[in-house]
């Protein structure tokens, strides 16, 4: 084997192959490698294959119903009566110590506020000293200093009302209510020029002898 003018290539006559002019082609191969052939016979094998189209559904819509908001504004206009607004009183409480003016007890009239306050501190004070019956604890078994809270209020007409006690023994809570509520009637303290009703605390202490 020669060497062929291509470096790295054999021709094929030094490969003893057969030629192109050796080569035998069929009629019927040949048919196929005409370009109108072949689209005949593609266009044949896709019209038998072919299937009819399907007709086209059609896409059912949705029914929206729509709400009407009807206004219920009318051009009538109404007549409307007039109408009696009642007020009502509450009850305010103030207390003792910051309202305007004081109840006043009987014979605290004379003296500004602060006198009048004293006053009744006093009145009251010697009231209950006069009333109370200290030899109560005493007959209890009760010895040494006794102490007794009391509250009450004076109402918008100066009347003592809602006396509650708190004392070591449930008798001498008694007898401290019953002292209140002999309290006399007094002219009812004022806030803002209207009465009102004043809380008041009272503490009774006294010593009981042994």
């Amino acid at each position: 084997i020669e060497p062929s003018s291509t470096p790295g290539q054999a021709s094929v006559e030094d490969l003893g192959g057969p030629t192109p002019e050796n080569y035998k082609t069929d009629d019927d191969s040949s048919k196929l490698k005409e370009p109108g052939a072949t689209l005949s016979k593609v266009r044949d094998v896709a019209t038998k294959n072919a299937k009819p189209a399907e007709p086209m559904k059609a896409v059912a819509k949705e029914e929206v119903e729509e709400t009407i908001i009807e206004s219920t504004e009318s051009d009538e206009e109404l007549e409307i009566e007039d109408i009696e607004i009642e007020e009502v009183e509450e009850d305010v409480e103030v207390p003792f110590a910051v309202i305007e003016n004081v109840p006043i007890f009987p014979g605290c009239e004379r003296g500004n506020n602060e006198k009048k306050r004293k006053c009744m501190s006093e009145k009251i004070a010697k009231f209950v000293q006069r009333k109370f019956n200290t030899d109560l604890a005493g007959d209890l078994g009760l010895t040494g200093r006794q102490r007794i809270s009391v509250i009450f209020k004076i109402d918008k007409s100066g009347n003592v009302t809602g006396v509650r006690a708190r004392a070591p023994h449930p008798r001498l809570e008694k007898e401290a209510q019953r002292v209140i509520n002999l309290l006399p009637k007094m002219q009812p303290g004022k806030q803002r020029g209207k009465a009102v009703i004043v809380p008041y605390s009272l503490p009774i202490i006294f010593q009981v002898q042994d």
